[in-house]
């Protein structure tokens, strides 16, 4: 018998399955990190990193000036991606593999985000987490507020001419 739909476009974006659904991060969340450092990951996404990743993530920089933390699978479909790269993009592979930092979400839900990770996105206690698909990105909230406000005082990229609203 042939693959649904459903199937065929998971596979095809290399998107995480959970209960037969592909599981989509979306959404935004105010956090606080606390005095160690550690995230408590919101609950609506708890259970299904339990799930899908054991609870185990990744956390890397991004170029953004945040954090990027990946359900373990999706963080090893990236690296792969990563490593495949020639090494005129050497740099980058340092960034995003050298940097990287496999952690386990605790019996309740947190997360300890390393100081240099911390540092690197000027995270000190205020933050925000990103659903962006297959993975989070984890601001600085004060900094993610301010490139906000300047993306949206500015033009809409050309891929939105003709994007209905």
């Amino acid at each position: 018998m042939g693959k649904s739909v459903r199937s065929c476009l998971a596979e095809a974006r290399g998107a995480s399955r959970h209960r037969g659904f592909v599981v989509v991060f979306q959404g935004a969340s105010s956090l606080s990190l606390d005095a160690k450092g550690r995230l408590s990951v919101p609950t609506r996404h708890r259970d299904v990193l339990s799930a899908t990743a054991g609870g185990q993530l990744t956390i890397t920089k991004h170029p953004h000036g945040c954090l990027m933390v990946f359900p373990r699978p999706e963080w090893e479909k990236f690296r792969e991606r990563i490593a495949q790269l020639p090494m005129s993009a050497q740099w980058w592979k340092r960034v995003f593999l050298g940097n990287a930092m496999d952690v386990d979400m605790d019996g309740t839900g947190r997360v300890l985000v390393s100081p240099e990770l911390r540092a690197a996105a000027g995270i000190t206690r205020d933050a925000l987490l990103l659903g962006m698909g297959n993975h989070f990105e984890l601001w600085d909230k004060a900094t993610y507020d301010a490139k906000e406000a300047e993306a949206t005082q500015g033009d809409m990229p050309d891929v939105f001419q003709d994007f209905s609203f």
